[in-house]
């Protein structure tokens, strides 16, 4: 199972088409593996959500689940990991992760969950950002694309497993955006 879900019902430009098929389209998904992208408008320049996006020390910045996040090994860069602890109520507690690409010139941050108290076994995140012409006001807009792969958990379905990471995702995309939104205005008053 793979699908694509824009978190605001617009329509896909050829760019940000070209994105998903380059970045985001998942190779020989296995019949226990399940996946999507999420694509997120922001009236916010690129390098400001690019801050937010590329610490992969601090996720709490922008991901409203993230209680506390604690590096176990690196700086942030290629190759670190991290322990995120997240809010209760989700089905989870902690979080391993680890950062495998960082291309501060294309916008492009993958991780992997690589341990943990989750179901989401060999989960790999990929989230690119690109700059579109925003037609209507005459100025530019960023476009966030997240997409997964994660093994489906024994006694769940594809469906189940990909609209819990779909919810969690898109609430991720929305706070990113309504937070690079805010900073920005308040920069430009």
């Amino acid at each position: 199972m793979h699908s694509r879900k824009s978190t605001k019902p617009t329509l896909v430009s050829p760019r940000t088409q070209a994105m998903i098929d380059t970045c985001h389209s998942p190779n020989n998904l296995s019949s226990k593996q399940c996946g999507s992208s999420l694509v997120q408008t922001i009236n916010a320049p690129l390098p400001l959500v690019w801050s937010l996006i590329r610490r992969f020390e601090c996720p709490q910045g922008y991901k409203q689940f993230v209680k506390k996040c604690t590096m176990l090994a690196g700086d942030g860069g290629i190759g670190s990991v991290r322990e995120v602890m997240v809010m209760s109520g989700l089905p989870a507690g902690v979080s391993v992760e680890r950062l495998d690409k960082l291309d501060d010139d294309k916008h492009v941050l993958k991780f992997s969950m690589i341990g943990g108290d989750h179901l989401l076994a060999n989960y790999c995140s990929t989230i690119t950002l690109h700059e579109e012409e925003e037609e209507r006001h005459g100025g530019r807009r960023t476009v966030a694309i997240e997409s997964y792969v994660v093994d489906i958990p024994a006694g769940s379905s594809g469906e189940d497993t990909c609209s819990f990471a779909n919810t969690i995702i898109a609430c991720n995309l929305r706070s990113l955006a309504k937070i690079t939104e805010e900073m920005f205005c308040n920069k430009a008053t």
